[in-house]
């Protein structure tokens, strides 16, 4: 006879439970709905230099102004947005400076390049490399060898001329003309093969069909018998950070494949840069 009330007693515990168990769900979807909210409106402000007003903004993400307006306020709070009371516009903060400041200092070019590295061997079947400019040169500082029989070997510190390799001349269609200029007298124009580039003319047309292009192309200019095809990986403030390439024997790097694998490499480098936090320059301000 004890034994109803006692599973009555169970069944309004249970019940009790499971109301809270709800409440405590739909504040927690609450809470991700407001935080989604909050990122939708940083991200607004961040592709806009002059600020937005309210109402903009509130438009722009899709909120009433009066959330739009709350969420702004908590964020003020934090820093991580400012208000500028003579144009009434809302602006990013100087606190999500200090959060996109910690990932620049966290970032490792190598681990976070590694598995674009690897997809990308797998889909072209050729050797990808990673290097940056050092004193006017490529250094090495990755390799993901493929697994054909001939392929080309760069070990992590070795060095290479930048304006006969791919990646060198990635890395230079990335930097202003002033600049190719002065790495170009004062490291010169070594010839390495009847196909390296030897006069500065002949360089500043490459690197203008790179920039066009979107990579750049070592055609056995470093080595006979091997071909190149790079592109630049471009930090924060639109500098290249970094060159990638493809590299394997002309038999294979024939002149029909040559463009595939370099829309294969322009999108690797592009896939790393914004991995980084990184953005691709406007070649317009180069010259």
């Amino acid at each position: 006879m004890a034994k109803g009330p006692v599973s009555q007693k169970r069944r309004n515990e249970r019940e009790k439970a499971a109301l809270t168990t709800d409440r405590s769900a739909r504040r927690r979807s609450g809470q991700v709905q407001s935080l989604a909210r909050a990122i939708s409106l940083l991200n607004a402000l961040t592709d806009e230099d002059y600020g937005l007003s309210l109402s903009d903004l509130a438009q722009k993400v899709g909120l009433a102004p009066s959330t739009t307006h709350r969420l702004l306020t908590t964020l003020q709070e934090e820093r991580f947005v400012r208000f500028d009371l003579e144009r009434n516009v809302w602006l990013v903060g100087v606190q999500a400076f200090v959060v996109g400041n910690a990932f620049v200092r966290s970032r490792d070019l190598i681990a976070m390049s590694r598995p674009h590295m690897r997809n990308l061997m797998e889909d072209s079947s050729e050797t990808v490399n990673l290097a940056v400019e050092d004193q006017g040169e490529a250094i090495y500082l990755g390799q993901v060898e493929c697994r054909q029989m001939m392929r080309a070997i760069a070990k992590p510190g070795g060095r290479v001329a930048l304006h006969c390799s791919g990646v060198g001349k990635a890395l230079l269609s990335g930097l202003p003309d002033t600049e190719v200029t002065r790495i170009v007298q004062r490291r010169g124009l070594g010839r390495f093969t009847e196909k390296t580039i030897d006069t500065p003319a002949k360089l500043r047309q490459a690197l203008s069909l790179a920039r066009q292009q979107g990579y750049a192309f070592d055609d056995e200019e470093n080595a006979i018998g091997l071909r190149c095809v790079a592109s630049v990986i471009y930090d924060e403030y639109g500098h290249p950070l970094a060159g990638i390439s493809l590299s394997g024997p002309t038999a294979r790097l024939t002149d029909e494949r040559v463009p595939v694998l370099g829309a294969m490499i322009v999108k690797a480098a592009a896939d790393i840069t914004t991995a980084l936090g990184g953005a691709k320059p406007d070649f317009a301000s180069h010259s």
